[in-house]
This record gives C-alpha cells, sequence and structure tokens, in this order.
C-alpha cells in the first residue's frame, strides 16, 4: 500500500543575533527539504542580544523573498512551544563542527523527551564552517568593522547595520568619557 506523503512544516530556531552566510545557506537547503520553513527568531537568555527581535526580522526579511515556503516569526519561551503554535512537525539545527554537535545532540534529546519533537541536523557547508554570530559581534566591538571584512560572512544589509550600531555606541562612550574627564577638571 502507498503511504500518502505528509505536509511537513519545519521550524529553523536560532538567535540570528546576526544573521550570517551560514544561516542563510542552512535555510536555503531545509526550504527544499520540507514543504514549509519557519525560522524562529527566539530570544537567548545566555546572551545579552545586539540587535532587536525587530530588527533581526528586519535583516532577514530580505533574504527569503525568494523562498515561497520560508517565513519569519519572533518568539520567546521555549522553542518546543512555539514549534506547535507553527503546527511545526520537526526542528531544524546547522551543525558547523563537534562542538555544536555536542551541544545540539543534548538539547535535541531534550526536545525529543519533554516535548516529543524530533530535530534533523543540517551540515553547514564548508565556506560556513567558521562563521560563528558571537565572533562577528567580537570583531566589530574590537574595533575589525571594515565593510569588507566583514561582508564576506554577513549580508550587506547586516554590516551596514551593525556599523551603524556601533558607531553610535562609540559616540556614546566617548560623550561619557568627555562628561567624566570634565567633572575631574578643579
Amino acid at each position: 500500500m502507498a503511504r500518502r506523503r505528509q505536509h511537513i512544516i519545519a521550524v529553523y530556531p536560532g538567535s540570528f543575533d546576526p544573521v550570517t552566510y551560514g544561516h542563510l545557506d542552512v535555510i536555503r537547503r531545509a526550504s527544499q527539504l520540507f514543504n514549509e520553513l519557519v525560522i524562529g527568531v527566539g530570544v537567548n537568555p545566555g546572551k545579552e542580544d545586539f540587535f532587536t527581535q525587530r530588527e533581526r526580522l528586519g535583516l532577514l526579511e530580505p533574504h527569503l523573498r525568494n523562498l515561497p515556503n520560508v517565513r519569519a516569526a519572533a518568539y520567546s519561551g521555549l522553542t518546543i512551544d512555539f514549534l506547535r503554535q507553527c503546527k511545526g512537525h520537526v526542528l531544524v539545527k546547522g551543525i558547523r563542527d563537534v562542538a555544536d554537535l555536542s551541544h545540539e545532540i543534548l538539547q535535541a534529546n531534550v526536545n525529543l523527551t519533554i516535548g516529543g519533537v524530533e530535530t534533523v541536523f543540517l551540515l553547514t557547508s564548508d565556506q560556513y564552517v567558521l562563521t560563528s554570530s558571537t565572533y562577528i559581534k567580537q570583531i566589530y566591538e574590537m574595533g575589525g568593522e571594515g565593510r569588507e571584512r566583514i561582508e564576506r560572512i554577513v549580508p550587506s544589509n547586516v554590516a551596514e547595520l551593525m556599523a551603524r550600531k556601533l558607531e553610535t555606541a562609540r559616540r556614546r562612550r566617548r560623550a561619557q568619557k568627555h562628561k567624566l574627564l570634565a567633572k575631574k577638571r578643579p
């Protein structure tokens, strides 16, 4: 007897802070595997946000326009609850290296145990293995914000907004420093 093919909705959760070419590669590839793909822009309580959820959604949107079966939504709380709200069937996680795999296996087992949710792992394409949102933010914060450098790993719309936000932060820090120096003068 032939099995009827099920309409499968997958959820690719993450903070996407910032979205990278590695994320976009996983999104593109996952969109070819599932009937629908929901990009869940979540909150990681263990990290300080660089971009707001609204900004992250806005940075993702232009890259999803040519993928008709993909949409993005913000969420907070448990990923398995978000998956259920989306009527999803499976989680998608991108894996760069053994450290990612170790962490994601633990998370996948928790999601399976407490929520009955399966996780599908997609290996990151070779050119994106070293791409990390954390490293990108550190590069910028330490003065390495040259657009030509950073645009190798993030789309230009992301690099542009990062540069604007960091320049604003630098101006604010300089103004505070000048204010403190002025108070110390006799």
